[in-house]
């Protein structure tokens, strides 16, 4: 079973006929399947994407500007080689959400820490942004769906979105855990908790599906940063001491191994669809949350 919401339908445009989209690849999903590995490779970026700007930014001494810079010219190379695919790819997808990650907790901190920006209007400012791309995004396309990331435009405002959730994700993290000073542990408890009444509320009581992804999208990535707090922060700040080096090494090889598995069984892969959007012929299965 896959923990995915199914597509939102293309409003028609006037006529009766769906809106146009230039450059649609029919059946050709850019996005994996949204399935519990999904969650578990998202939830660890999450944490890669912390550890990693703590590690060049305290360690290689290259400060949070030269951090920036870096992560965001990877970030674009990382986005040039997957926007150049012409389907989902695990091996290139999942190393551009990871620089995501990054980038996303990078412009939260430079908000916040560099430019002394407050965490509660940092958090409305990213809240504000990302409905703001959502909004240009569904009266562009009429679809706000994951699934439907077959044009050009439609993975624009994919991954400026998957951006802004990281971003928005880390200044709120940042402003619970500062508010209710919880420490690292019960913080990602509070944080699981939520993410487990988003799941019931999706599948017991019918929440949008839409939605739902991207509210968890959102609440992954304080989940991650918090486990990964938890691990590297040394003990007397409620942290287990492992170091950043160690935690950020442990869920990278996860991670690595998780997308080399997807990568070879491909079971995150949505089936491909024919142009007139029927099943290719022969195939059957349980309907594509494509």
């Amino acid at each position: 079973m896959t923990l995915e919401p199914c597509e939102t339908p293309d409003f028609p445009a006037a006529g009766g006929r769906a809106a146009p989209s230039s450059g649609r690849r029919p059946g050709r999903s850019k996005v994996p399947k949204v399935t519990v590995h999904f969650w578990i490779i998202k939830i660890l970026c999450a944490t890669v994407g912390g550890t990693a700007a703590d590690l060049l930014n305290d360690k290689a001494g290259l400060g949070l500007t030269g951090v920036s810079v870096l992560m965001s010219a990877l970030l674009a190379v990382a986005l040039v080689v997957q926007f150049r695919t012409t389907a989902y790819r695990a091996g290139v997808y999942w190393p551009a959400v990871a620089l995501t990650g990054v980038v996303g907790t990078l412009i939260s901190d430079g908000l916040t820490d560099s430019m002394g920006v407050p965490l509660d209007p940092a958090t409305t400012v990213f809240a504000i942004a990302l409905a703001a791309v959502f909004l240009v995004w569904y009266r562009r396309e009429r679809t706000l769906s994951i699934h439907s990331i077959d044009t050009t435009g439609r993975e624009s405002f994919y991954w400026l979105a998957v951006l802004l959730t990281f971003a928005l994700g880390a200044a709120a993290g940042d402003l619970v855990a500062e508010r209710l000073s919880l420490g690292y542990w019960l913080s990602a408890v509070l944080f699981g908790l939520a993410i487990a009444a988003l799941g019931i509320a999706h599948f017991q009581l019918g929440m949008d599906e839409v939605w739902s992804f991207w509210i968890a999208c959102i609440l992954t990535r304080p989940l991650g940063a918090c486990i990964g707090d938890y691990l590297s922060r040394p003990a007397g700040d409620g942290g287990l001491e492992l170091g950043t080096v160690v935690t950020h090494a442990l869920f990278s090889t996860v991670i690595l191994g998780l997308v080399v598995h997807l990568a070879a069984t491909r079971a995150d892969v949505t089936e491909q669809r024919a142009a007139d959007g029927t099943r290719p012929a022969g195939r059957t299965g349980s309907r594509d949350a494509a």
